[in-house]
């Protein structure tokens, strides 16, 4: 494999510094006295955990920190990564009513890393007390921002927790899937930390199906929560995929996430195939981490890319080239890829996603030279170990739950986060695990 040129240590930290660096105290009271506290808080309507947004600001324009990370919390216990890896143009401050006028909306985002910052900060002070114990137990099998939502949630109702982590560090999809320029492992750790102080055990290691069974965790607990995730979806299925330098976008970014960025294997000329937010932080990660011409291949045109705006911007910014309307269909190679076959589409009629069909265009083949490929084609739950779990009914690599109560086929297992909803932002998953909690301590009461 052709491996880019590697960057100095100071190239390095330069190009993972934090894109959005935190507030300091004079910058961080100055705009949260920009709020105008509105009565209807739209912003708290628009966050999917709703934050009680106008309240945790407030307390920060009078310096309340503590109070402030309080009132977070109480709503989210994934609160440092959300602040600092949320959408939030699309969900809090799009929603901002200085927006509507114009304005620039309050940062929302760097305000809550504030409070949530100096919490950490001064050690992780006590803010909840835990229910006294039941004598109930629940295993979690997934230690990713749902599972930790709901151990959190659980043990301060008084439930003995005990979460089952396959990996050897835990936090998910927050520890591993997230580029280190929004948020670093040691981020999402503290928030691991703060669920094991309610008394949340967490063994790592241990994966359910192989180390030990999901009959034995039906028997040992009163009930079970599923927030697995998602793993890496199928390949694109075309020849040349076992080619050497063609890797998953997952496995790509957990090795960056690592933060040892000489020991990443990156090509000079790399392409990702696929648009979505993974796509897009594979593809900035692989500039940063010193390819000199990164590519991103879709089949449909900007305006259907699922990656938000936010993502597209970062990697024009960042010089990412788009090959819109272009499908691989070969990857070509000896034993490494050194380039991919691709074809021109255009859109047909729509499909049953609502989006407009890609068509491949006649004669229009053509080749892009590569030494590395990276395909982000969404991802999947792991459907072979679900299907171990009695009575749970999967949908299109879904676990089909109860809206309201989170539960599913099976009355004693729950779900929550991207098992259940594809694949949607770590603040979703968060408000699953604490709803589903709540779910589970109305089923182990009897309560209907």
């Amino acid at each position: 494999m052709n491996i880019a040129d590697k960057l100095t240590d100071e190239q390095y930290k330069e190009n993972f510094k934090e894109i959005t660096p935190p507030f300091t105290r004079n910058a961080a009271i100055n705009e949260a006295n920009r709020c105008l506290f509105c009565y209807d808080s739209p912003c708290t309507k628009a966050c999917p955990t709703h934050i009680d947004i106008p309240t945790f600001i407030k307390k920060i324009a009078t310096e309340n920190l503590i109070g402030s990370a309080k009132t977070i919390f109480s709503s989210n216990w994934a609160a440092l990564t959300c602040a600092k890896a949320c959408p939030v143009e699309i969900l809090c401050e799009g929603s901002c009513v200085y927006v509507e006028k114009g304005e620039k909306a309050i940062e929302i985002g760097r305000l809550q890393r504030y409070a949530i910052d100096n919490y950490f900060e001064l050690g992780m002070p006590k803010l909840f007390t835990p229910k006294k114990e039941n004598g109930k137990s629940v295993g979690i099998i997934g230690s990713g921002p749902a599972g930790l939502a709901c151990g959190a949630e659980l043990a301060l109702l008084g439930y003995n927790v005990q979460i089952y982590e396959s990996k050897e560090t835990p936090g998910g999809l927050d520890t591993w899937g997230i580029a280190p320029y929004k948020t670093i492992q040691a981020d999402s750790l503290k928030e691991v930390d703060l669920v094991k102080s309610f008394g949340v055990k967490i063994k790592i290691g241990v994966k359910v199906g192989d180390n030990i069974s999901i009959d034995e965790l039906l028997k040992k607990h009163d009930s079970i929560f599923i927030g697995v995730g998602l793993g890496e979806s199928g390949k694109l299925r075309i020849p040349g995929e076992n080619l050497k330098g063609v890797v998953g976008a997952l496995e790509f970014i957990e090795k960056v996430k690592k933060e040892k960025y000489k020991a990443v294997d990156v090509g000079k000329h790399v392409a990702i195939i696929g648009a979505g937010n993974t796509a897009i932080d594979a593809a900035t990660e692989a500039k940063r981490l010193g390819a000199e011409k990164v590519m991103i291949i879709y089949r449909r045109t900007a305006e259907e890319m699922p990656a938000n705006s936010f993502e597209y911007r970062l990697a024009k910014n960042d010089g990412i080239i788009f090959h819109f309307l272009t499908s691989p269909v070969e990857f070509i190679g000896k034993n490494n890829v050194e380039s991919i076959k691709c074809v021109k589409m255009e859109l047909g009629e729509e499909d049953e996603s609502g989006r407009r069909k890609p068509v491949p265009v006649k004669n229009s083949e053509f080749e892009i030279p590569v030494d590395m490929v990276i395909y982000a084609l969404g991802q999947e739950a792991n459907s072979n170990f679900l299907e171990t779990i009695p009575d749970l009914e999967i949908k299109n690599g879904r676990v089909i739950v109860n809206e309201e109560t989170y539960q599913t086929d099976n009355p004693k297992v729950f779900a929550g986060g991207d098992c259940i909803n594809g694949g949607k932002e770590v603040v979703n998953a968060a408000y699953d695990g604490k709803q589903a909690a709540h779910g589970i301590d109305k089923y182990v009461n009897g309560i209907n």
